[in-house]
């Protein structure tokens, strides 16, 4: 039987044990936490049906307000080192900032953190402008579903995404992908998946559960099952045993984070970090890692880290202090 076919007849638990398996082989028991960071809250296109920015596209008379102070970004990124944490990757609406600005960006965020960022910024053809500082290009498939996809992302085309990642394959960069559960997709699509993740040569991949944004279609949708997800997960892990998962989960499915583990997950993200660090929710985290078998780089709860060292770029210092004391109310 196949791994899409266990998923249909319910083995699930069969598809985690295996994946557990060839995950603890292959890479071991070690767990990133994974931050991504925005640079923006204004996306050009905003047309995604699941997506919070548009919801408030309508909402923003002046984009250039909704570009976050550069600053703030990378204080974000200097605390999200501090603490042991991966950046995800950096990401924003289309047109918020110009590839030259996000460049800029992310040299500063790589002098800080010493580790070079995955971009996750929209179609892009500029990707020979990029250089060090980048270690890889993210396309937002979303869907993996083409006709579905089509339809809920209009004004981002598969093939242009495709061609972007094809582009970055010849530059040098790795390949990352991003899908989310929950759009109205079946376990069946995951042939159309896995047959992209192979002729991509695709090294990493994110998924994410639904968030039904209000004054989107989907805000009155369930998000998926958590054996679902986690049979995707595990599917996913045992026909690539090679391949980089990424899982993000919602503060309120918080007990998703130990089946997506045992599934194959190799780091989990999508937590809002200040509001989560150091309460019952970041401690939770830490929980679920602990009984799933597996050892957290980083933490989410030692204030000592949070507080420990000093920028090297000293402007950032009152916007460091500013997203501590968040943590510390």
């Amino acid at each position: 039987m196949n791994v899409i076919k266990k998923i249909e007849n319910h083995k699930t638990l069969d598809l985690i044990n295996k994946a557990n398996k060839i995950t603890l082989n292959g890479y071991g028991n070690k767990i990133t936490l994974e931050r991504a960071i925005f640079i923006s809250w204004w996306c050009d296109k905003g047309d995604c049906a699941f997506c919070y920015m548009s919801s408030q596209k309508s909402k923003i008379k002046d984009p250039k307000k909704a570009r976050r102070n550069v600053n703030s970004i990378l204080a974000e990124a200097e605390l999200v080192k501090r603490i042991g944490w991966n950046i995800e990757f950096i990401s924003g609406g289309y047109d918020s900032f110009s590839t030259e600005e996000i460049r800029n960006i992310s040299q500063k965020i790589y002098e800080i953190s010493g580790k070079p960022v995955w971009l996750n910024v929209g179609i892009t053809k500029d990707l020979e402008k990029y250089g060090e500082e980048i270690i890889g290009v993210t396309g937002a498939i979303e869907a993996a579903n083409p006709v579905l996809h089509d339809k809920i992302c209009p004004s981002k085309s598969l093939e242009d995404i495709i061609e972007m990642l094809e582009l970055a394959d010849d530059l040098g960069f790795k390949k990352a992908i991003t899908i989310i559960l929950g759009l109205g997709e079946t376990s069946e699509d995951l042939n159309y998946l896995f047959n992209l993740i192979n002729d991509l040569g695709i090294q990493r991949i994110i998924f994410y559960s639904l968030n039904p944004h209000r004054d989107t279609i989907y805000e009155n949708s369930p998000q998926p099952a958590s054996l679902y997800y986690a049979g995707t997960v595990a599917a996913t892990r045992i026909k690539f045993p090679q391949l980089e998962i990424i899982t993000g989960t919602w503060i309120d499915n918080l007990a998703n984070i130990g089946p997506l583990l045992l599934a194959g997950a190799n780091g989990i993200t999508k937590f809002p970090l200040f509001k989560m660090f150091g309460t019952n929710y970041g401690r939770r985290v830490e929980e679920e890692v602990k009984w799933a078998g597996r050892e957290l780089r980083g933490t989410f709860t030692d204030y000592d880290q949070l507080k420990m060292g000093k920028s090297p770029m000293p402007n950032l210092e009152p916007f460091i202090k500013r997203y501590i004391d968040k943590c510390l109310k």
